[in-house]
């Protein structure tokens, strides 16, 4: 457990860097921005292989018994979830509609896994990285995040729903390998 709460700490901590724009400023000025964002990649990246680690080998602790229902409302929302995170990257009209679409969609697969999942590592999971999105909106906000104004082709949008199916889709199969948890049988 404490490889899987350390991974949750280093995965988190490094992900609210950018909200403290004078520590960020500093570093990016002394490391340079390819090496700043090099060092927060791996530190990132650290932390996501612990949480894996130290999910895979603690204690599987039932909180709950989610009922089957919620099962298929995973499978109906987590698309949903992806597009708006494939939108944090690729132009559409999703970021007219807010300047968070990562955020969001991290909030929404947070959701999603907290009413699915009846194991305790699986709900601190969830939870600590839907209040982290959560809480990077509003600190976002503060800093003066805005929508986009700006049009874009519905092509576009058509691509983001794509490539985010494609990612639901790598999802789906690879699920087991990174959770240790089947979703495809």
């Amino acid at each position: 457990m404490n490889i899987f709460i350390t991974g949750i700490v280093i995965f988190i901590g490094i992900h609210l860097l950018p909200s403290v724009q004078p520590l960020r400023n500093q570093l990016v000025n002394r490391l340079g921005l390819w090496p700043y964002k090099g060092l927060f990649a791996i530190i990132a990246l650290t932390g996501f292989i612990l949480i894996i680690n130290g999910m895979s080998s603690a204690e599987k602790i039932l909180v709950w018994n989610s009922p089957s229902w919620t099962q298929s409302l995973a499978l109906i929302i987590m698309p949903i979830s992806l597009i708006l995170i494939v939108a944090a990257y690729l132009p559409s009209n999703i970021k007219r509609i807010t300047p968070h679409p990562m955020l969001w969609g991290v909030s929404i697969w947070a959701v999603v896994h907290i009413l699915s999942n009846s194991d305790l590592n699986t709900m601190i999971l969830s939870a600590a990285i839907g209040v982290f999105a959560l809480v990077d909106i509003i600190s976002a906000n503060i800093r003066g995040a805005k929508a986009s104004e700006n049009a874009l082709s519905p092509a576009k949008d058509i691509i983001v729903v794509v490539v985010g199916l494609l990612f639901y889709l790598l999802a789906l199969v690879f699920h087991e390998y990174i959770s240790g948890v089947a979703i495809l049988n």
